[in-house]
């Protein structure tokens, strides 16, 4: 077998690409270790089987990909790798979809929220009367990523008790949730009607109603973004003249864990005095 030749630092940063700067930095940081140093001069030697490696942690920066996770990715036997990539990248494009929805947000509102119906589409639907387990608390926009899906977990395992599910499950805004106020939040799981008499849990009537709503994607229900969305559906009650009497909520309709960012997941709604008036959904999402 052929012998592998040993190339100084200068050589090497030739034919990886890569500087001599950045092959210490990588040193430093334990993601391309020299095979060789010089105790006297401190003179870096690698092998020229190396360059695999190097040429590689050159393509995954070019990634943006953090030399912590470079390193993971080189350390990871057979296809561990790919799927560490594919995993970072598609982190990345949910930042990116989350980024442009946060730049249309405030370029609605730095614009005092003109033009912000043509990023919407508002329907209607009537809501008819829901039995639904609540759960409720007091939370801040980083508690509800954590509590609503935990929630609905717990929610939807008590259901099961009752004959499952019978709708979508909706989040009530009872109060603001923002930097300075935490609600309270309510999570309603619907169940059937006619179970009422055995629920052991908490749980309440939703009395039936008209709904205004928009839908929006996973990227638009990341917070500020999903503000947006309220926006809309409460500029369009004002400009309709309708009267909104009720807290704002979200429908769940998609597993919002599994869903890619451009796929919609959640409807904004409001419920409102009066009788639809245009573009009647004739369905509530998840209602059998």
């Amino acid at each position: 077998m052929e012998e592998d030749a040993t190339l100084g630092i200068g050589a090497f940063a030739r034919r990886s690409r890569l500087s001599q700067k950045a092959l210490r930095l990588y040193d430093s940081q334990g993601v391309l270790r020299p095979d060789r140093v010089d105790p006297v001069t401190g003179y870096r030697s690698y092998r020229e089987s190396r360059l695999v490696d190097a040429r590689r942690i050159r393509l995954l920066r070019g990634l943006d990909m953090p030399l912590a996770a470079v390193a993971e990715v080189l350390a990871a036997p057979g296809a561990e790798g790919a799927r560490l990539v594919a995993e970072y990248w598609a982190a990345v494009e949910r930042r990116i979809a989350a980024q442009r929805e946060l730049a249309a947000y405030l370029r609605i509102q730095l614009s005092g929220g003109e033009g912000i119906l043509d990023m919407f589409d508002i329907q209607q639907r009537e809501v008819p009367e829901q039995l639904v387990l609540t759960e409720q608390r007091h939370a801040g926009p980083e508690d509800l990523p954590v509590w609503i899906p935990a929630a609905c977990d717990r929610l939807f395992a008590a259901a099961e008790a009752y004959g499952g599910t019978a709708g979508a499950p909706f989040v009530v805004y009872h109060g603001e949730v923002n930097e300075d106020s935490d609600g309270p939040v309510e999570l309603c799981v619907p169940v059937d009607r006619d179970r009422a008499a055995e629920i052991t849990v908490p749980y309440r009537v939703e009395p039936a109603h008209h709904q205004a709503y928009t839908t929006v994607t996973k990227a638009q229900v990341v917070y500020p973004q999903i503000l947006t969305a309220y926006d809309a559906v409460f500029q369009w009650a004002r400009e309709q003249g309708r009267e909104v009497t009720g807290a704002p909520r979200e429908v769940y309709f998609a597993d919002w864990a599994e869903a890619a960012g451009d796929a919609p997941v959640c409807d904004i709604a409001v419920p409102l005095a009066g009788p639809l008036t245009a573009k009647v959904s004739a369905q509530v999402p998840g209602e059998a």
